[in-house]
């Protein structure tokens, strides 16, 4: 089977898409973040690994530029012409991992002043669907693209860095 490759316009349109997209997920982040960073979140104790505020940003900003570009990768190698994509599957996956991205920053920062502590628990329980998410997405992207692959592991030990972080706020406070 001949692989077909997009055209640059529709790679461009698709790149776009993905950077737009991830980039409204990091804004919707800081949104629900921003007020509470300086509110709750610098009053609790934290595990002495919690690296200052100032990491975060830049961080997640690489991130998420990865991420986007992990996404890309996939579509393109699973590109088809007018069929539908090949990868579809992959990207249904990286789909839901964009969707518990999403959800994370808010239950876990603005859900804290609304419900309290539970909302920390809920948080947890979050990030522990996005890391086997990711897990998964990092295995069946590899199918696709290796730097996927490698984008999701990398994206991956962030999220289980993250995840101690969220489950030290749990167990200190």
């Amino acid at each position: 089977m001949t692989t077909q490759r997009p055209s640059v316009p529709r790679q461009l349109s698709i790149a776009a898409l993905l950077l737009v997209g991830v980039a409204a997920i990091s804004v919707f982040g800081a949104l629900a973040s921003s007020s509470n960073v300086d509110g709750w979140y610098s009053t609790v104790t934290k595990v002495p690994w919690d690296p200052p505020n100032t990491v975060f940003a830049p961080v997640w900003t690489v991130l998420y530029a990865l991420i986007a570009l992990a996404g890309f990768l996939i579509w393109r190698a699973g590109y088809r012409g007018g069929s539908p994509n090949a990868a579809r599957g992959t990207l249904t996956v990286f789909g839901v991992q964009l969707a518990l991205n999403a959800a994370w920053t808010p239950m876990f920062f603005a859900g804290y002043p609304m419900f309290g502590e539970i909302a920390w628990t809920l948080a947890l329980v979050i990030i522990t669907a996005l890391i086997f998410t990711v897990v998964a997405l990092a295995w069946m992207s590899a199918r696709w693209s290796r730097s996927a692959s490698a984008i999701m592991v990398l994206y991956l030990l962030w999220l289980v860095f993250a995840a101690t972080l969220n489950l030290g706020i749990i167990v200190l406070n």
